[in-house]
């Protein structure tokens, strides 16, 4: 079984399926994960420019021919994982059970955490370019981050708004040198630098940001008609605390195997403790626990 339909989970299905293993993907969200939310990816090796959900769509395409089952949005309500045959139990009453388990749950956005924030959610604030860009054709927006998806994303937001501005905490950007280049090159994007939002603001929808210029603790305000937020992931990996060991930032603890505190079961993908989290990134660790878990079965076969 695997746990999640990411990069790394359809990744690691792959492997499975094609080294000739039955291999249940259970998902509760959408296939692609954060794949689906990338409008464009352009450095994924071998392919020169593609769409996140394209991408998606061939991984399981290719993990469906070897013989990988999928089942996405599904609501898993308990794991039994530490006997050696592993069971995951669905809310419909259904349970799977499996020798190996792959946990692949992927991370959700982080959010602010300011006031205003779940009243105009939905309604001026999201945290997906791909998904909500068209809705503010023309419009005024403010991106908050520093990394490569805030600067990549904030480009091409300006294919659909007036003007952009992003707003940093820190004096410098934290993403690669290419995307900084292309963001200061834009015309239509400014910089707030030093900075972070205190508050979102509006009647109905969203009107206006307060922000605290973090040297003076000035506070100011930017009037705009949609916030995009890009800082950062949680790992989805709330529903295994306490029983697969994840250190102070709630990420799997695994080793060059991909193998958790509990035997027969691995992790691959944005929920594990690592420092760098790109696609190619995930299909690595999907791959890497894939093939540990084939040899996992096979030892314990013979």
């Amino acid at each position: 079984m695997i746990l999640g339909a990411g990069a790394a989970g359809l990744s690691a299905g792959i492997y499975t399926s094609r080294g000739k293993l039955d291999t249940l993907i259970l998902s509760e969200g959408v296939t692609g994960g954060q794949m689906v939310l990338t409008n464009e990816i352009a450095n994924y090796p071998g392919v020169e420019m593609i769409k996140g959900y394209e991408l998606a769509d061939i991984m399981k395409r290719q993990a469906k021919s070897f013989g990988c089952t999928l089942k996405t949005n599904v609501k898993i309500v308990k794991y039994r994982l530490t006997e050696e045959i592993k069971e995951v139990e669905l809310e419909d009453g259904r349970v799977f059970r499996s020798r190996a388990v792959i946990l692949a749950p992927g991370g959700k956005p982080r959010s602010l955490n300011i006031p205003g924030e779940k009243e105009f959610e939905g309604r001026g604030i999201s945290y997906c370019a791909t998904c909500d860009a068209d809705f503010f054709r023309d419009k005024r927006l403010i991106v908050v981050g520093g990394g490569n998806s805030a600067l990549e994303e904030a480009v091409t937001l300006t294919h659909f708004a007036s003007q952009v501005t992003i707003v940093h905490q820190f004096d410098h950007f934290q993403a690669f040198a290419h995307a900084v280049e292309e963001a200061e090159r834009n015309p239509k994007i400014s910089f707030v630098m030093e900075s972070e939002l205190r508050a979102y603001l509006g009647n109905g929808t969203l009107q206006k940001v307060q922000v605290e210029q973090l040297k003076t603790g000035e506070l100011t305000y930017l009037e705009t008609d949609g916030v995009f937020v890009f800082i950062g992931y949680i790992p989805n990996t709330e529903a295994f605390e306490g029983l697969v060991k994840t250190n102070e930032r709630g990420e799997f603890v695994v080793d060059q195997e991909m193998k958790t505190s509990l035997p027969g079961v691995f992790a691959a993908g944005d929920c594990v403790a690592k420092r760098y989290r790109q696609v190619t990134t995930a299909v690595s660790d999907g791959t890497i626990a894939a093939l540990s878990a084939i040899e996992y079965i096979r030892t314990k076969r013979v």
